[in-house]
């Protein structure tokens, strides 16, 4: 039976050895966090879907550390908000082991700060030190571990820094009463609250997602997943910090289609069809589209100019495709797709279509001439196909989650404008490239580092921000060489092995340019499709039937998996995109025949 330690003074404390488990502390300075070294249980400490307990062994001092397992989607993040001064100066550190500990503070007012190590089987110290910025009041420190890896230990989290409490000093505010929450979507919820006296703010708790600070007695958040049931409680802070959590209250979100463009299958196909320009795989009528595909994207509307953002489509001219329909041939087939339940997009981009919405002129255009093509052909939504030089990123936008870049940020109001136009029936998906997405989990934002282009990852902060708009993303998993998953390990194009750590990025979320403050989140799986060529002809890192029926039993069942371990297993996972349509007519319909008996047609 343990006993608890009796209470010493700081020199007893120095002789006997206990204070060597944190940073130095100057005379002035203080250890803020409370019950750091977990003797009290979890006390003080709120751990991320109950991935937390209290161990007796390792540890580093007294009798207890903290054990957290992460599980799934959880990285068993378990944190503590601490009262601080503002424009001080502090040091966080902790003792620690295991495959992937990281640790840091939130919150700071200035720059967030974090670090992490490897030490399976042996303690070993962390720090970090941070300033507070000139009105921040409270802090949040957190440690948790790596999505798939086994547990990790903590003990002896210190916080050490000036002191702003003492005798006579601002009081902390009580707990907020009366949370009540209810679902507004499938991905938001409502939250009120009675309000705390001498409260300057309140902050809004959710296990596993990053605070939410607000100034009033309701919030509402944002960027849920639907068919979920989220737990939330509530601080109130003044001066002195953040007071004592509320109770807890639940909401289940209702199930949804996700991101508006609802009428989807729970699985489905997406295709590219050539409507514009002839190649080798010949010209398809939209009449002769086989039923199996479910979004089919016309190829494409290009514009006048890089620059102008003014967006043309057109049929393929009679000389280049002799067996080209008619305007009114090809918009009655349009309507008869849609009777059917399909949805047909205008695609932007592509290869050599170039579009950089660099001014708010350019912005306009775009939603004008995209609106125009819309119209007159009575289509469905929007696909993003931007390539090449569209998303490049200007020196210092380091940040997916407030983006600065002018071809950036007038692309998420264009489309946001559009989306607001047509309503939530408008359908929108994006076809990045794997280097504009997932090659951002190494270099995004980093510049140039060792030949790699700035633009890596640069899909990224327009993903993020139109996340609860988007209806489906499909990532070319092809025409991009190895990409590093999650697992930290190269995996190459044409096997199950890449697609399955491809998608298991977006599905699972992970940190951005090895940064763990910024961690991009992961999307619902009813958002995501994979992206092939339907032929060898179609694109470099065509993939077999058999390898692909291999991913998608991996991501959607858990069986066929190789030599990746997923997070996660998603069988709402969306479904499959390929280009193309005309490609795969050129093959046999070899893709669209497996495939879509695969999804039970």
């Amino acid at each position: 039976m343990r006993r608890a330690l009796p209470l010493l003074t700081a020199a007893a404390l120095a002789v006997a050895g206990f204070l060597a488990a944190g940073p130095p502390a100057a005379a002035a300075d203080a250890d803020l966090v409370r019950n750091g070294g977990f003797e009290a249980g979890l006390d003080g400490w709120s751990c991320s879907g109950g991935s937390g307990a209290v161990v007796g062994a390792p540890v580093h001092g007294g009798g207890s550390a903290l054990r957290a397992t992460p599980a799934g989607q959880d990285n068993a993040r378990c944190s503590q908000t601490v009262t601080v001064a503002p424009d001080s100066t502090y040091t966080l550190g902790a003792w620690v082991q295991g495959a992937y500990v990281y640790l840091g503070a939130s919150g700071t007012g200035t720059t967030d700060v974090s670090t992490w190590t490897q030490t399976p089987g042996a303690w070993k110290q962390l720090t970090t030190t941070f300033r507070t910025g000139p009105s921040t009041t409270s802090v949040t420190v957190w440690t948790h571990g790596w999505y798939g890896q086994s547990a990790h230990l903590t003990d002896d989290l210190t916080l050490v820094g000036p002191d702003p409490g003492g005798p006579g000093g601002p009081q902390l505010p009580a707990a907020p009463t009366g949370l009540s929450v209810s679902a507004t979507s499938s991905t938001s919820v409502a939250l009120t609250w009675s309000a705390v006296p001498d409260a300057t703010s309140y902050t809004v708790h959710r296990d596993g997602a990053a605070p939410l600070s607000v100034t009033s007695a309701s919030a509402t958040v944002t960027g849920l997943t639907a068919a979920t049931t989220y737990t939330f409680r509530v601080s109130a802070v003044n001066a002195a910090g953040a007071g004592p959590q509320s109770a807890p209250a639940s909401a289940t979100t209702p199930g949804g289609g996700g991101g508006g463009g609802g009428g989807l299958p729970a699985h489905a196909l997406v295709g590219y069809l050539h409507t514009s320009f002839a190649n080798g795989s010949g010209y398809v009528r939209m009449a002769d589209v086989p039923a199996s595909w479910d979004v089919i994207n016309l190829a494409f509307g290009e514009p006048t100019s890089v620059t102008s953002g003014d967006i043309r489509f057109r049929l393929c001219p009679v000389a280049e495709c002799p067996n080209v329909e008619s305007e009114a041939a090809f918009k009655a087939a349009v309507k008869a797709k849609q009777a059917a339940g399909k949805k047909v997009l205008i695609s932007i981009g592509g290869q050599n279509g170039q579009v950089q919405l660099a001014s708010t002129a350019a912005r306009d255009t775009f939603v004008s001439s995209v609106s125009k093509i819309i119209d007159e052909y009575g289509l469905d939504g929007l696909d993003i196909d931007f390539e090449g030089h569209s998303l490049s990123l200007a020196t210092g936008d380091t940040d997916f989650r407030a983006p600065t870049t002018p071809v950036v940020v007038n692309l998420i109001s264009a489309v946001k404008t559009l989306k607001a136009k047509y309503g939530p029936d408008f359908v929108l998906t994006m076809a990045p490239e794997t280097f504009f997405v997932q090659l951002g989990y190494q270099y995004y934002g980093s510049g140039p580092w060792g030949g790699q282009d700035p633009r890596a990852g640069a899909y990224l902060p327009v993903i993020h921000a139109l996340r609860d708009d988007l209806t489906l993303l499909h990532v070319q998993d092809y025409n991009s060489g190895s990409i590093m998953g999650l697992d930290n390990q190269y995996h190459s194009m044409g096997g199950a092995d890449f697609h399955i750590a491809m998608t298991d990025m977006l599905l699972t979320g992970f940190p951005v340019a090895g940064n763990t403050a910024r961690v991009f989140p992961a999307l619902r799986p009813d958002q995501v499709a994979i992206g092939l060529p339907a032929t060898t002809n179609a694109g470099n890192g065509h993939t077999s039937p058999v390898e692909v029926t291999k991913a998608l039993n991996c991501l959607t069942k858990k069986t066929d998996c190789g030599s990746y371990s997923t997070h996660g297993t998603w069988p709402a996972l969306r479904g499959l995109m390929t280009w193309s349509i005309n490609w795969d007519r050129f093959g046999g319909w070899e893709f669209s025949r497996n495939f879509d008996a695969y999804f039970g047609g």
